[in-house]
């Protein structure tokens, strides 16, 4: 597998990155991580749209998926080859509620939300707490788990799986079991980190640089990659931070950065 981080900006774009997003490719397989401000058009800058083979979302605030309100556009009114009309709906997997939502999202008024449908051009599925499900055919299919995490909406971490290489993605995440769980063994843990850490940091919403390298340590991940990282903070001294709490190589995430799985 590969990751290739489309944006990484936490809780919003930044001056330098996208919101949220990754590419995961595994063969002919890919699959997209969320779809965060900004991120659909450095997508086009990797692979087509088209290409794609689901698209998978941690949770439902819109610095992992307000761009997919122009992924709608992208699927249905794409002018040029290779778009087909017949061409089958895009799987989105997803919390519970994302059809609603992005259709509220994407319609043109709020007197129009209730007529709105996106089921011409994607398929919905809700995700299960510990229910796989397969991304790609054949050889270069890979398996999603979904892992409950703690965060103020509805919130996975997302494990994904090819040829016996483990990736696990946090997405928002405050400190919980679910998340070392989720990241098992991992051969890379890409974990948010959302701010430096201090006690006087809100509870149950997201990681400390600290307790991404803590939640790495004790999941047994071999390299961590932190992500996530809003703005105002320098994503040095938080991947130092987490560093000093993980013993395994740890990055910084950037945007068009890949990492071999």
């Amino acid at each position: 597998m590969r990751l290739i981080v489309l944006g990484c900006s936490g809780s919003g774009p930044g001056p330098e990155s996208p919101a949220s997003g990754y590419l995961i490719e595994a063969g002919a397989t890919r699959l997209v991580l969320d779809l965060g401000n900004g991120t659909l058009g450095a997508l086009q800058r990797h692979t087509d749209p088209w290409s794609l083979d689901a698209v998978a979302f941690s949770h439902l605030h819109p610095d992992h998926c307000s761009d997919f309100a122009s992924l709608v556009v992208y699927r249905r009114y794409h002018p040029r080859p290779p778009y087909d009309p017949t061409a089958a709906p895009l799987p989105v997997h997803a919390p519970a509620g994302a059809h609603a939502r992005f259709a509220r999202a994407y319609a043109p008024s709020e007197q129009e939300v209730a007529a709105t449908d996106l089921t011409d051009v994607f398929t919905f599925a809700d995700l299960a707490a510990g229910a796989p499900f397969t991304v790609g055919t054949g050889p270069d299919a890979v398996t999603v788990t979904a892992y409950p995490v703690r965060h103020p909406c509805p919130a996975f971490a997302l494990r994904v799986e090819h040829g016996g290489s483990v990736l696990t993605y946090s997405g928002d995440t405050a400190a919980c079991d679910g998340l070392v769980e989720a990241a098992r063994d991992a051969d890379l843990f890409l974990c948010e980190a959302s701010w430096p850490h201090d006690d006087t940091n809100p509870a149950g919403v997201h990681l400390s640089g600290r307790e991404a390298g803590e939640h790495a340590a004790a999941a047994g991940a071999r390299r961590l990659v932190v992500t996530h990282v809003p703005a105002w903070y320098d994503g040095a001294d938080l991947a130092s931070e987490a560093g000093d709490a993980f013993d395994g190589p740890v990055a910084l995430a950037f945007p068009g950065a890949a990492f071999a799985v």
